[in-house]
């Protein structure tokens, strides 16, 4: 039955449990991944750009730390206890830090053996046994193979890693899905307001492509000469100050310490950019005011792009940490321009060169400087537009994270009740499909 699942070591489901090895290895530049720490998180693998640099790319020459399809990766430091299982077509082997589970397919489901060291108990006892603070050391190894794993018959672990994978699928598509559109409004203001395509099209007696007349109306047919070289002929070359406000109002949530705010921190952008409510009591700060049509933008260490559009929540107040600026769109311009124009590749390239501060964990943005930056000013009807075809794309991307926040809650509550055996995987599976 369910609830007399035996309970086993890690190392009586696995094949192979490996250590990267400490000395330093030789690499060859052959395009094979080396995997970071940072790569890991959430019980997920991620490969974007952000995650890792190009020195990263290599093949390991020795064997042993050459990783395959349904390997688990296990991170034993900084931080601790991260986990992900390795998809189908990838070329990578382990970096420092980093412990490879192999399980025994005729013992043990990969991506069950995922979610139950994902699970708070296996957690709690990864942490307990290794949380010491001492360096990196083999005799670490006897107690990772000894953490206590549930065991139920495969054909149950393959049950429940469905219904749970279920739910990361979906949140995996929506983070897909999110990545496409925040790509095609990046394209089409890189195309109108950067590379000026449809005046190019019109200079050229071209019709620009995939422009309706009216749009394409607003775009003229020559260039003229400016500080920023040749620009659209009726544009202009501004300040950031001409097209946006920024910001200061300020509170102090713990002045409320029982209202619930919704807190965007640093934290909570690079875990998902889904803000954490918190009661005013545990907010120990000055706060910034997160305006309504805002978009937050990250003044430290800028050379990682933090750029938040936020969805603000109908009855509770939002707060932001100090370490963003709320920007605000002046009239005629919109906080889907501002997004655009902030987190393009020209924006940023400047933006990174304003930094104040020595150290690489230290550096920041003075907001006045940014409010200088000189910038290509178009005309609002020409904004109205873009916005009118960006606006739905971005709403779309929030109504997907709100999405995947309400998987990922149904995942965690549903994860501890399926592998204790307390909830049988078909009503765990109507749960689920109820909210796919």
């Amino acid at each position: 039955m369910a609830g007399d699942w035996e309970t086993v070591s890690l190392s009586q489901l696995c094949e192979q449990i490996a250590d990267c090895p400490h000395s330093t290895p030789l690499w060859t530049d052959s395009g094979v991944v080396v995997l970071r720490n940072q790569n890991i998180r959430d019980g997920r693998l991620d490969l974007s750009p952000s995650s890792y640099t190009d020195e990263a790319h290599f093949e390991l020459r020795s064997r042993r730390a050459r990783l395959k399809s349904g390997d688990l990766v296990l991170t034993r430091e900084a931080p601790m206890g991260e986990v992900c299982m390795i998809p189908e077509n990838l070329r990578c082997c382990l970096g420092q830090r980093m412990v490879m589970l192999r399980p025994d397919p005729k013992k043990c489901d990969s991506r069950f053996l995922l979610y139950s060291i994902l699970s708070d108990t296996v957690q709690h006892e990864i942490k307990v046994n290794e949380g010491t603070g001492s360096t990196v050391s083999n005799r670490r190894i006897p107690l990772l193979e000894a953490l206590p794993i549930p065991n139920p018959p495969l054909a149950e672990q393959k049950a429940i890693a469905a219904v749970l994978g279920a739910l990361d699928d979906k949140i995996e598509l929506n983070r897909r899905m999110n990545a496409t559109l925040e790509a095609m409004a990046r394209e089409l203001f890189q195309s109108w307001f950067v590379d000026f395509d449809p005046v190019r099209a019109k200079l050229d007696g071209r019709q620009p492509v995939g422009l309706d007349p009216p749009t394409a109306a607003l775009f003229p047919d020559a260039f003229q000469d400016s500080e920023a070289g040749h620009i659209p002929k009726g544009w202009s070359v501004g300040r950031v100050v001409e097209v946006s406000d920024f910001s200061r109002s300020s509170i102090n949530p713990g002045g409320f310490p029982c209202e619930t705010f919704d807190h965007y921190s640093l934290p909570a952008f690079d875990e998902g950019q889904t803000p954490k409510p918190e009661l005013g009591s545990r907010i120990m700060s000055n706060k910034l005011v997160v305006a309504r049509d805002s978009v937050l933008l990250s003044k430290l260490n800028p050379h990682i792009p933090r750029i938040w559009l936020p969805d603000l929540h109908a009855t509770r107040r939002s707060v932001c940490s100090t370490e963003f600026i709320v920007a605000t769109p002046r009239l005629g311009y919109s906080r889907e321009f501002l997004f655009s124009l902030f987190t393009s590749a020209a924006f940023s390239s400047t933006y990174c060169t304003l930094v104040t501060g020595t150290t690489g964990s230290h550096q920041r943005i003075r907001p006045e400087s940014v409010l200088d930056m000189k910038t290509v000013i178009p005309p609002s009807p020409l904004v109205k537009a873009f916005t009118a075809v960006a606006k739905p794309m971005f709403d779309q991307i929030n109504r997907n994270i709100d999405q995947s926040r309400t998987l990922a809650i149904l995942r965690d509550t549903l994860l501890p009740k399926l592998l204790s055996g307390h909830l049988q995987v078909p009503a765990a599976r109507q749960l689920t499909e109820a909210h796919a």
